[in-house]
Formats: structure tokens, C-alpha cells, sequence
């Protein structure tokens, strides 16, 4: 990250002293915030580090409107602005996934997918359905007809990637709206390599037959071939969905390019716009023509009025992805994952599929004889920030899990390098060998206790500041 002016350190220490005027306890909050993730090693993959471009556009009065509805269309009067803002973000987001159309009201990832759904139902199950009904629109529906289409539209059929292989929760798992959506299954990946077996998809799809296919993950380490995943949903006449939140930016990059690039092949596609393309947290869509006029309903279909102040704070983050250097960052990250992945496995720890190809480096934290909960607890004593996470066949389960997973958009923005990476690796290799397994009350082994070595939280934290300190968080940036 490069200097910032002193007139970025003098608007946000005025803006903390605004704040401090009515509520003192959220400014001190607030420094601390950046006082904390100055001082960690920040390696959660979902999150980054936005520009104070994109910060400041968040805090705006474009917070104070109500804008319901769709650019030129609105439900409220003075909206002007709002279409401004909206249609930009949506023509950078265009032009910058190579998208025929954008939709840039979706509050969050989970939003995002929810539009998408009911979009491919309006498209491929509602209209249908309303044209055997003799109707033109759902106003003319009777109630008999109301009982008839939620009947078509509560057993459609969903497949996508299972949670413990690296799926999302918003992929057809029953706890989340999704799994009650849809009659839905999930593929998983091969139980020797943890990779996708295309042809185990393609079989489970021809025989489930699914209404939509979903691709994309959240905590799988590979690079999908979204060419085959394609080809299966057409064999089996389904929509291709795919849910690129946590790689966005590696497209947006071009890191990922023909068949590894979802976008040409997907009819929708949905994505978070912060994580790996470092905007604000919010949610975007990005679909075929066939679904344009669909997706567009999302306010009021899911949706309630769009946030005009993050749309603005999308507008300028997609505008920066499509400056030269986001490709230089986003090839880094690449890279940086590959680095961080040989640096633990020439220390002798064990990464589901063996290593990485895009931003994630998942850990079984089993060979060192913790769970994940207890791993991430550690870790984060000292000083490095992570998350557990499910691997294939947990038997840990979702909550202690027995992965850890790693990230490393965060540090790269800060301009953490391969030689960096490679430290962070043996700083966490030693960290989780000098943890040990607590115990319960009754004296039985524990999956959320743990003891942590003497001194290694001192020692780690120690030896990350030498780094982050080289690296500093929006340098210049001083509060007052």
C-alpha cells in the first residue's frame, strides 16, 4: 500500500472526533479496529483490505435515501443520483467481468445467491407456469393458481458442492434457506485427493436431474474448469449457477482465464464485491441476457432498498479493479498462496488436495492433534488471525471442525511477499506444534480447550511485527 496524504489522516481524525462527540465508545472502537489489524496477521480468505477511496465513499449522505427499485424506475422521487451511482457500478462491473449485464443492489453474498434463485425460478419455472395458468402476470392469479405455482416452486431441484468439500452454506445446506428452497443433493470431491471428479458430478447430476447446478466454493484450494461444469448442466438441461464471491478478484485479475473463468460459461453468476476484489461488503450479480429482466426484480422480489452509499463504494472499487496494477495484486496473491502452501509442506504439515491454485491454503490440523477450534484459538493468541473450517469427511463437524483455513489476499495488499509467506508458514507450523489438547471438566478430552505453549505467543507475535512493520496498514495514516 503506498503513502497515503496527510489529508486522508486529518479527514478521518475529524471524522473520529464527530463520532466521539455523541457516541465516544464506538470511536475508540474504531481505533482500536485499525490499532488491531495493524498489529495481526490478518489470513481469513474472506477478508481484505478496502482503499480509503472506497471507505469514504461508504460514509456519505447517499446513506440518508430510499431508491426502491431499478435505475430510470424508482419507487421514490429524487432519485437521480441514485441512478448515477447505480449505473456506474453497473457498467464497471460489465466491463471489467465481460458481463452482457450487472446488478448491483444485492446487500451481501447471501443476498446475491437469494436474487439468483428466485430469478432462475421466475425464468424457468414462474413464466412457464403462468402461461399454463392463461395468466400474463402473477396479478391475475387466483388463489387456487397461488396453490398450484408454490407447489412447482417449493420442489425444484438443486445441486451443489457439499460444505465439507468446500461448498457454502447458501449451496443447497439444509440449515439455510437454500436447502429449504430447493429439493436438493451435493457432490463432493474424490475421498484420496479431495479434488472435483467431473465425472461424479456429471453422474449425480444425470441421475438427480437438478433444476440448477451450482459451482464455486468457499474453502476449496483448486481452480474449477467451469468449461465441464457447463457441458454436465447442459446434458442435463439445468441452469449453470456459479457463486465466484470468493475469487472474483483472481478474475477480475485475470488470473483466471478461459474455461477457469465462470463468466463466459455461467448463465448467472453472483459474487460478494469485497474479499479477493477488495471493495465494500456487498453483494453483485452478473447474468446472460436470457435473465436480465429477472434478476432486476430482486427490489422488491428479495431485496429491500439497495444501500445507494455502498453501491457508490462499489462503483469506485470496481473502477480501481480495472486499473493495470489490480492485475499485478491479484497475480501475487496467486502466487502468495502457492508460497505459503510450500512453506507448509516442507514443514510437514498436511493441505487438503496437497497445495493450492488459487487464494486458499486449507490445513488438517489433525496431524498436531487439535481441532480446528482449538488451532484457531491458538493462533489467534498469537496474533495470527484465521478461521476453522471443515475438510472433507470432517469428524469433527461443522463447529470444532479440523481445518484451518488461510488467505492471503489481506497480506498481499499490504505487500507481504513470497519470503513472508513462507515465515508465516513456519510462525503457525509452530504455533499448532506447541499447542496441546485440553481437557474437559469431567477430565476427558476436550475439542475447544487448549494449552499454548510458554512464550510462543510473545515469540510469534514478535516475529510478525518485524514483518508488518516493514509492511505498514494505510501507511501515513495517523489518528489523532
Amino acid at each position: 500500500m503506498s503513502d497515503l496524504p496527510s489529508l486522508t489522516s486529518s479527514v478521518y481524525s475529524q471524522a473520529l472526533e464527530v463520532i466521539a462527540s455523541v457516541e465516544p465508545r464506538i470511536a475508540e472502537a474504531t481505533r482500536q479496529e485499525l490499532a488491531d489489524q495493524r498489529a495481526s496477521l490478518k489470513l481469513i480468505a474472506s477478508e481484505n483490505y478496502a482503499s480509503p477511496a472506497v471507505l469514504m465513499t461508504m460514509g456519505t449522505w447517499f446513506s440518508d435515501k430510499y431508491a426502491e427499485g431499478t435505475v430510470g424506475h424508482r419507487f421514490y422521487a429524487a432519485c437521480q443520483n441514485v441512478d448515477t451511482v447505480e449505473s456506474l457500478a453497473a457498467e464497471h462491473a460489465r466491463e471489467l467481468f465481460g458481463a452482457e449485464y450487472a446488478y448491483v443492489q444485492p446487500h451481501s453474498g447471501i443476498d446475491a445467491n437469494l436474487v439468483a434463485y428466485w430469478s432462475i425460478l421466475a425464468n424457468r419455472v414462474e413464466s412457464p407456469a403462468l402461461e399454463k395458468l392463461g395468466a400474463k402476470n402473477v396479478s391475475e392469479l387466483t388463489e387456487a393458481d397461488w396453490e398450484s405455482l408454490r407447489a412447482e416452486l417449493g420442489n425444484q431441484r438443486l445441486l451443489g458442492m457439499s460444505l465439507d468439500a468446500g461448498g457454502h452454506l447458501t449451496h443447497g445446506f439444509r440449515p439455510n434457506i437454500s436447502g429449504k428452497m430447493f429439493h436438493q443433493q451435493q457432490y463432493g470431491t474424490d475421498p484420496e485427493t479431495g479434488l472435483l471428479d467431473y465425472d461424479a458430478v456429471r453422474a449425480k447430476a444425470k441421475e438427480f436431474k437438478p433444476l440448477v447446478l451450482v459451482a464455486g466454493y468457499s474453502a476449496y484450494p483448486r481452480r474449477v474448469n467451469f468449461a465441464k461444469m457447463r457441458e454436465i448442466a447442459d446434458e442435463v438441461g439445468a441452469v449453470l449457477m456459479v457463486d465466484m464471491a470468493h475469487f472474483a478478484g483472481l478474475v477480475a485479475g485475470k488470473v483466471f482465464t478461459g474455461d477457469e473463468n465462470p463468466v463466459p460459461h455461467a448463465d448467472i453468476v453472483t459474487t460478494t464485491t469485497h474479499k479477493s476484489l477488495r471493495g465494500p461488503r456487498g453483494g453483485m450479480v452478473l447474468a446472460t441476457k436470457e435473465f436480465a429482466a429477472d434478476v432486476d426484480r430482486g427490489c422488491p422480489m428479495v431485496l429491500g432498498g439497495p444501500l445507494s452509499h455502498v453501491m457508490a463504494a462499489k462503483a469506485v472499487a470496481l473502477a480501481e479493479a480495472r486499473q493495470p496494477a489490480f492485475q499485478t495484486y491479484a497475480q501475487n496473491v496467486a502466487d502468495n498462496a502457492q508460497s505459503l502452501a510450500e512453506g507448509f509442506t516442507k514443514r510437514g504439515a498436511r493441505l487438503v488436495t496437497g497445495g493450492t491454485d488459487n487464494h486458499i491454503v486449507l490445513l488438517d490440523v489433525t496431524s498436531f492433534g487439535l481441532t480446528g477450534r482449538q488451532a484457531e484459538s491458538a493462533l489467534l493468541d498469537a496474533g495470527v488471525v484465521t478461521n476453522r473450517n471443515s475438510i472433507p469427511s470432517d469428524p469433527n463437524g461443522a463447529w470444532y471442525t479440523s481445518g484451518i483455513r488461510f488467505g492471503t489476499p489481506a497480506l498481499t495488499t499490504r505487500g507481504f511477499g513470497h519470503d513472508e509467506f513462507d515465515t508465516v508458514a513456519e510462525l503457525v507450523v509452530d504455533v499448532l506444534t506447541n499447542t496441546a489438547a485440553g481437557t474437559t471438566k469431567a477430565g476427558g478430552p476436550s475439542k475447544a480447550s487448549y494449552v499454548l505453549g510458554d512464550g510462543i505467543a510473545e515469540k510469534t507475535r514478535a516475529a510478525s511485527a518485524e514483518m508488518l512493520d516493514k509492511h505498514p496498514l494505510y501507511p501515513g495514516l495517523e489518528l489523532s
